[in-house]
């Protein structure tokens, strides 16, 4: 296994005006290009319980049964991306929630308008992506090490 410091996680959710969209390759293109590694990737019909729990800290707000029925409209990508600060430049290769805000380059500031169809969640933190990960992933991820593409991306 690589050193601590390349294998943060986080956890990356297409959310379904992205799959509809079929971007999901593109955001996968992006996580990549970056050196970034896939560790997991599931098509899921999310469950509401699921979703209250993964959206529990917006669950006091007037659009959280919005969030949950739009999360269960269609089917979402869920995904473990490893390497080193994946969680910090992952949000940061997301762009801003709003993608109003989001940069050009960002996935959402390339390919979306609306904070309410914003393509993708990030975690926001290592301890919330790796209780993102054991929700969305009881049973785990794939470990492996990427010997020669490793030692070429950190040194």
């Amino acid at each position: 296994m690589a050193s601590t410091e390349y294998t943060e996680r986080t956890y990356i959710m297409v959310k379904p005006d992205g799959v509809e969209r079929g971007l999901v390759g593109e955001i996968i293109k992006r996580f990549e290009n970056k050196g970034y590694q896939l560790v997991a990737i599931e098509l899921f019909k999310a469950e509401k319980t699921i979703l209250e729990e993964h959206y529990k800290d917006l669950s006091g707000r007037s659009f959280f049964p919005r969030l949950i029925a739009y999360m269960q409209s269609g089917p979402v990508v869920g995904m473990v991306w490893q390497g080193k600060e994946v969680v910090k430049t992952g949000r940061l290769l997301l762009g801003a929630t709003n993608p109003l805000e989001s940069a050009p380059g960002t996935i959402r500031g390339d390919f979306c308008v609306d904070v309410g169809q914003n393509l993708c969640h990030g975690s926001d933190s290592v301890q919330n992506a790796e209780s993102e990960i054991k929700l969305w992933f009881p049973r785990g991820v794939t470990q492996w090490k990427r010997e020669r593409l490793d030692s070429l991306l950190y040194e």
